[in-house]
């Protein structure tokens, strides 16, 4: 008889919530992708690529000109340099990235530090690798980190800490001050880091976005992910990159080889097209996606829910307690049937659940789709 080694994992909430919200025609806030088309000049140079004939395997680690655009990108905005030989990876999306990175470190007993509410992809990798996770919260109503109780975690088992700024799925931003704290407890208790940086350009309100990559000593300990679908809006397109030192390049390239080898060669020659000639559209994000987030934040202000502005990422978290004590897995699968939007539950993302009564809406979405879901809410 089989025994299943993840036997608690089903089908994915956002797979469920997408496919809920297109049978009953609801508009789609739970899965975090764009539903307006990418640059155009993107979109030609996938179609250039493929018909020039460059269709066939890449370097495993990725296209030479593709990994030397991200190195300049990253000199370009995080002033650090990288070598793209031997420190950069180009992966068929940062969640296989960070799969890798989990699987190349972590061995049978070795513990693994998930700060919750953890986006999904994470313990599923550690269990599969023979490590235990251990969960813990991220504190207050602003999902902060809470430093003492994290260094309280760590214990002689404990391997690495896997932490997400910009936030999914609250849409929280770790400041420079919680990168110290990081950079403190990693080299004191020599943990090895695992930092998902998918949103790094989406934070909001004159805030920025803190990379492990700025801190020397963290850079040395540490996988950096990065989502090319989530800068340019191409999430179907499966491309991501990880920047780490050369020591942890070659084991995650040893894990990465035997999962999936390659990314994809025409994608990643059209990005390394798109990157030469548009090397400052990743800083025209932040605004463009501020403006989504007020646009529907503004439409909510009449709205029975509770919320504080999202500062990263384009997920908003809605506090509906006010307004019914249903259970939100529950409440989300009602109101896409009901009211016609989509959300995630919260819950989902924790281990222990808190008594919160919260949703996820993606905002990433077309200015008359966000207004007629706010619509649409703001009748509850």
């Amino acid at each position: 008889m089989l025994t299943s080694k993840l036997p608690k994992v089903g089908t994915t909430i956002f797979t469920q919530m997408s496919a809920l919200a297109a049978e009953h025609g609801a508009i789609n806030l739970s899965q975090g992708f764009p539903d307006f088309p990418a640059p155009e000049r993107l979109r030609q140079a996938l179609g250039k690529a493929a018909m020039a004939g460059r269709n066939q395997y890449p370097p495993m680690s990725g296209l030479p000109e593709l990994r030397e655009a991200v190195a300049r990108q990253i000199q370009r905005f995080r002033d650090v340099v990288v070598d793209p030989v031997n420190e950069i990876t180009i992966v068929p999306g940062a969640t296989e990235g960070i799969f890798c990175a989990i699987t190349a470190v972590v061995k049978t007993g070795d513990e693994v530090i998930l700060l919750d509410p953890a986006y999904d992809s994470y313990a599923p990798a550690v269990a599969l690798s023979g490590g235990l996770p251990v969960h813990v919260p991220l504190g207050g109503t602003g999902f902060k980190p809470d430093w003492g109780r994290i260094e309280a975690a760590i214990t002689a088992r404990t391997r690495l800490i896997v932490i997400n700024s910009p936030h999914n799925p609250s849409g929280s931003v770790f400041t420079q001050a919680d990168m110290k704290q990081l950079d403190h407890l990693a080299g004191h208790y020599d943990l090895l880091v695992c930092s998902d940086e998918v949103y790094e350009f989406l934070v909001f309100d004159d805030q920025r976005h803190y990379s492990v990559l700025e801190f020397p000593a963290l850079r040395e300990r540490s996988f950096a992910h990065f989502s090319f679908g989530k800068t340019f809006g191409v999430t179907g397109w499966k491309t991501g990159y990880c920047v780490a030192p050369p020591a942890l390049t070659q084991e995650l390239r040893k894990i990465h080889q035997y999962v999936a080898f390659v990314g994809v060669t025409p994608v990643q020659a059209a990005l390394a097209q798109f990157m030469d000639e548009y090397p400052d559209y990743p800083a025209t994000l932040a605004g463009f996606y501020q403006q989504k987030r007020d646009l529907f934040c503004q439409g909510l202000a009449a709205s029975r829910f509770r919320f504080t502005p999202s500062t990263g990422s384009y997920f908003q978290v809605l506090d509906y307690s006010d307004i019914t004590d249903t259970p939100d897995t529950r409440l989300c699968e009602q109101w896409t049937r009901e009211i016609g939007v989509a959300s995630i539950p919260m819950s989902v993302f924790y281990q222990e659940p808190p008594k919160k009564q919260q949703l996820r809406f993606c905002f990433a979405k077309a200015d008359d789709t966000l207004q007629e879901a706010a619509r649409r809410l703001c009748k509850i």
